[in-house]
């Protein structure tokens, strides 16, 4: 009786619809457990780069994406993220402004940049460079700004400049309405 299922032409087709039935079934369900914990891991990183950039919190709200930082009851300043493509891949940013639209910080949440050369965008000496300015300051100095590019990366430096001055057009542009 095995010798005749094996014989069989459609046995292959079977057996390999069969793996892959189950291969889908485990992928969901690992899914489905682990995506919990991964946006409790993300919302407990954003909160501690929030208290980074805003040492003064002392809570936050969440409306349409944008983070309401709030220091004793009044507003201290508004956060969101911002995506740019770097050469490695996507670059995750969270941006701090004030309540005059300055940037109070910035922080790099995720890259896959080239360690040692874009990898550098993580770096204080270039995400300090942000603090205090606004949007019209927010471009390299080759282009008329005021952000030196790191030596060597100047693709993942015009990335997180300008994801942070689109991004930011944006949010300022709806926090005025």
């Amino acid at each position: 009786m095995f010798k005749k299922i094996l014989a069989n032409k459609a046995y292959p087709v079977i057996f390999l619809a069969l793996i892959v039935t189950i291969s889908v079934t485990l992928l969901v369900a690992i899914n489905s457990a682990t995506s919990s914990v991964l946006k409790v891991r993300k919302a407990e990183e954003i909160k501690s780069t929030l208290e980074v950039i805003f040492p003064e919190m002392s809570r936050y709200d969440i409306e349409d994406e944008i983070y309401i930082i709030y220091q004793d009851g009044e507003k201290a300043g508004y956060a969101f993220t911002a995506i740019g493509s770097g050469y490695g891949g996507d670059i995750d940013i969270l941006i701090g402004l004030d309540n005059n639209f300055g940037i109070k910080g910035i922080s790099i949440l995720s890259q896959t940049e080239t360690p040692g050369l874009g990898a550098r965008i993580t770096e204080s000496s270039f995400t300090d460079q942000f603090k205090g300015l606004s949007i019209n300051d927010i471009a390299l100095k080759s282009e008329g700004g005021k952000i030196d590019a790191i030596t060597g990366a100047t693709i993942s430096s015009r990335a997180v400049v300008e994801a942070i001055r689109e991004k930011m057009k944006e949010i300022v542009e709806n926090l005025e309405k």
